[in-house]
């Protein structure tokens, strides 16, 4: 887990793991998401990191695809609510030329309203598929809901497709040109490489622009203060019923942040031994799926329990949820209960961490949101130091029924 790290005349950051592999992952993160959008802009951030692989002042759309695909490599990239992230991973020796296609795109794309159309009509589609998913789209419309009092975090990243369909090459780059810029990047490496040689890199393709100390980076914008309907019930085109339970809970930043972690792994993590899964699955087939997340954003978080069932079973599945939150909030756990699930979630994060790709984007991710890498056993010492009594305490107030609210798609 040791690392180094650079920061750039132009406001870029560098952080660097060496890991002794035959490929490297790298990338960058930039600070720009969908909760960057105004009003008039959803979709917009996703739509740029579409386009970016749509020809350079140098390169066509050819060319840019066919320039890590030709030895080999994997291009690829992602919106989130909070960021943006381009990334690939390639052989050692091809290092310095993924960054410097990465930095190409990101820092020199044209835009040409040619591909802006085509691109426009890819992501419709997107949309389309998407809306063809309830087991994902769900997730985005109890978003909607919870955080209707933020319109920020409220939005699909994805758009809505009647803006999509006014965007002109102009609001396009307005918006490209005022977020990726360097000093609203990280460039994160990992792999075997020499750092030397990663820092004249950033310099060579990064270094090119004037570093603004005065510049504010996308401002948090907050509107609207009606409350959250509590219940939400929408007919849907399914077979199953689908339901996502959930609320509000910490940041990123929160001291708890590790303690909600652990709790969430214990109630619906990726454990076949978890409370949901062994309740509504193992003992009575209910359901093929249930499982529950936990979502940390730099200012709010959210928690939410999924599950897709046959209509006739959605009201039982529905109480044995509640039966599940229940029965946590009224008995803590023991010490040699607690201390199984520690060294559960201990060894799932062990294996996760041998996933290079995902290790290095959260290489990136958390350099940009915390300025630090933190140890594995580190982490763990904030684990084994989380006390029954003290779960309890958050258990309760996360699961307090004026924080519980739902979403129901029935056929």
């Amino acid at each position: 887990m040791s690392y180094q790290t650079h920061y750039f005349k132009s406001g870029l950051r560098l952080v660097f793991m060496p890991e002794t592999s035959k490929i490297v992952y790298c990338g960058v993160i930039i600070d720009v998401g969908s909760r960057h959008e105004n009003e008039n802009q959803y979709g917009m951030a996703h739509f740029v990191e579409h386009l970016l692989f749509k020809g350079t002042e140098k390169r066509s759309v050819t060319q840019i695809i066919n320039r890590l695909e030709n030895v080999g490599g994997e291009l690829n990239a992602f919106t989130a609510k909070e960021e943006t992230g381009v990334y690939s991973a390639v052989l050692q020796e091809y290092t310095e030329r993924a960054i410097e296609l990465i930095a190409d795109i990101t820092l020199n794309s044209v835009f040409e309203i040619k591909q802006i159309n085509l691109e426009r009509e890819v992501i419709l589609d997107e949309i389309d598929t998407y809306e063809d998913s309830p087991a994902e789209l769900i997730f985005d419309e109890f978003e909607k809901q919870l955080f209707s009092n933020n319109y920020a975090l409220g939005h699909f990243i994805l758009g809505e497709k009647a803006l999509l369909r006014k965007y002109t090459r102009d609001d396009i780059f307005e918006f490209y040109k005022q977020h990726y810029k360097p000093q609203n990047m990280v460039l994160f490496v990992r792999g075997n490489a020499d750092f030397k040689k990663l820092v004249n890199c950033g310099e060579k393709y990064f270094g090119d622009f004037d570093f603004n100390p005065n510049r504010v980076l996308n401002p948090v914008r907050v509107v609207d203060t009606k409350p959250a309907e509590k219940l939400q019930i929408l007919q849907k085109n399914t077979i199953q019923s689908h339901v996502a339970i959930g609320g509000n809970t910490v940041n990123m930043y929160h001291p708890d942040r590790m303690a909600i972690y652990l709790l969430n792994n214990i109630l619906g993590g990726a454990g076949m031994n978890s409370l949901l899964n062994m309740s509504l699955r193992e003992k009575r087939g209910l359901v093929y799926t249930v499982e529950s997340n936990f979502q940390p954003f730099t200012d709010a978080g959210e928690w939410c329990v999924y599950f897709g069932c046959d209509p006739h079973d959605a009201l039982k599945c529905e109480k044995l949820v509640y039966r599940e939150l229940k029965k946590l909030c009224e008995k803590k756990f023991s010490e040699t209960t607690l201390s199984k699930y520690k060294r559960q979630l201990f060894g799932q994060m062990a294996i996760a961490s041998e996933n290079g790709e995902n290790m290095a984007i959260s290489l990136g991710k958390n350099y940009l949101r915390f300025g630090k890498i933190e140890k594995l056993s580190d982490i763990w010492k904030k684990i084994e130091e989380i006390k029954p009594e003290h779960l309890l305490e958050i258990t309760n107030e996360m699961f307090d029924k004026n924080n519980i609210y739902t979403l129901k798609y029935v056929p």
